[in-house]
């Protein structure tokens, strides 16, 4: 089955070129001119779409605003902002918002198809049925993995693809110093500036998921990285991977 791309891009010379690219490795491209019509067709299928690849600079309405409205209808979606605009404040913005990647033009293509197939591939979870022996559980917190889900006590919450992701490492490592580069390039394979400050918005949303819990909580390591904390054991305090 091939994967499908909502890809939104208001320069139609290079939009009618990268379409036809991803068309010849087999993706489903639904390319559109403008963030209107985009909106449009993902309001009709807000489950249609694998990954969403954004320019920022459209007409209507620009990409982070899109990319706002997209996630209000499918918050499991991955998207990539694709832009000109290479400002530092930018980036931010875009990652903050929940992007996967943010990609700078110029940009070679072949890198771009392979960032959208390990996004699609980091994303295929969310479309499994869960077993019941997926559910894992610290204290007063259950983490249903495959499932995207979080439960602590009476309050469920729904996951993104790299919240689940990281998380799922966090249990791994549970009273264990997890250094911050061991994040990066073990589970997103880059540790660069951008990244890790796409980590710490994800720390901030899980540590705010985490405080309705009573036994579990993220700390902070000063310079070296984080301790997922859980009180229902015995806490013996390694640095993970040592």
């Amino acid at each position: 089955m091939k994967s499908r791309i909502l890809f939104v891009e208001d320069e139609a010379d290079l939009g009618n070129a990268v379409a036809k690219y991803f068309e010849i490795l087999q993706f489903d491209v639904d390319w559109h001119l403008d963030s209107k019509t985009a909106l449009d067709r993902f309001t009709a299928q807000p489950a249609a779409y694998d990954i969403v690849l954004l320019d920022v600079s459209m007409p209507f309405m620009d990409g982070f605003e899109l990319a706002a409205k997209i996630s209000q209808l499918n918050s499991q979606v991955p998207f990539i902002f694709l832009t000109a605009r290479n400002e530092r404040a930018d980036k931010l913005h875009g990652l903050q918002l929940g992007a996967v990647d943010y990609i700078v033009k110029p940009f070679d293509i072949d890198e771009l198809v392979l960032r959208i197939r390990n996004n699609i591939k980091r994303g295929q979870p969310a479309l499994t049925v869960v077993p019941q022996r997926s559910v894992m559980e610290r204290g007063d917190v259950k983490f249903y993995k495959d499932a995207l889900k979080l439960v602590i006590r009476e309050h469920t919450i729904t996951l993104t693809a790299r919240e689940a992701e990281l998380l799922d490492y966090f249990f791994q490592h549970v009273n264990q110093v997890v250094k911050r580069q061991d994040i990066l390039t073990r589970l997103w394979s880059e540790n660069d500036y951008f990244l890790g400050r796409s980590l710490d918005v994800f720390i901030f949303r899980l540590r705010k998921y985490l405080s309705h819990s009573n036994s579990v909580q993220i700390a902070n390591v000063y310079g070296v990285g984080f301790v997922f904390e859980v009180a229902d054991g015995n806490y013996n305090l390694e640095v993970a991977g040592h």
